[in-house]
């Protein structure tokens, strides 16, 4: 079993923000005669926040899926960094810079919090082993997670599997970063503290597109929100806005708008 003993972090370049980088062009995709994703353009610039939201079955995981690489489209295509990457697989994404986390956990129980990550800063960054530990020790102490650091994932509380999930992660060295309902089952004081960490990742200047049925959550860090309804782009902007919008009141929040 590997330990984990700290070494000297190294620091990393921000991106350019001078162009999107990301952008949905007419993305569509269907599983049979059910289309989740329907015509949907949308783009992000470096180091923003776009929240998504939407009623479920709204498509807002099969989106999370079609960026990372897990779902092809039927008809569109996907730009990241101004290179086009519908085709690209997942573990290509990963390299060129996209990482996610998952609404439900998956860690390796029975690796330590410090392998768990130490898998990301190899197989998903592509570090040999000295520089694999020294992202590993910067992503634990960005996470809040290197007091457990020899800890077996396993045995984590839900928080601790939420940090881990992001600690996994940003050891890949994302410049865009997915997060699937990170917030999903926490208790009020815990999403308090995930959003601090979430905005030390932001400070540093990730780029997030983030799901999350907890609307308070996204309004404390996206710059940006997007309401979906069946694959469908409902509207698109400032965030008090969009959850002021007649549309997203009724459909999302189910409150009936004359």
């Amino acid at each position: 079993m590997s330990t984990f003993a700290a070494p000297v972090a190294a620091a990393h370049a921000l991106p350019a923000a001078d162009a999107p980088l990301l952008a949905l062009e007419g993305v569509s995709r269907s599983f049979g005669s059910l289309k989740v994703t329907d015509r949907l353009s949308l783009s992000v610039l470096p180091g923003r926040a776009l929240g998504i939201i939407g009623p479920n079955g709204a498509g807002k995981t099969t989106l999370m899926n079609l960026i990372a690489g897990d779902v092809a489209p039927d008809a569109g295509r996907i730009v990241f960094d101004g290179r086009d990457i519908t085709r690209l697989p997942p573990a290509a994404r990963c390299r060129a810079g996209i990482a996610r986390s998952y609404q439900i956990p998956h860690p390796f129980g029975g690796l330590t919090v410090f392998e768990n990550v130490m898998v990301g800063a190899i197989f998903g960054a592509g570090h040999g082993e000295a520089a694999a530990r020294e992202r590993a020790h910067a992503v634990l102490v960005r996470t809040g997670l290197v007091a457990k650091a020899n800890t077996l994932a396993g045995a984590l509380p839900l928080l601790d599997r939420k940090r881990l999930e992001l600690a996994r992660a940003l050891a890949t060295e994302p410049r865009l970063l997915l997060l699937d309902e990170i917030a999903g089952g926490l208790t009020e004081h815990e999403v308090h503290e995930l959003l601090d960490t979430i905005r030390a990742i932001r400070a540093e200047g990730v780029t997030l597109v983030w799901i999350e049925h907890i609307v308070h959550a996204l309004l404390a860090i996206v710059d940006e929100l997007v309401a979906l309804d069946f694959g469908r782009l409902i509207t698109q902007g400032e965030p008090h806005a969009v959850m002021a919008d007649p549309a997203v009141r009724e459909i999302y929040m189910g409150i009936d708008v004359e």
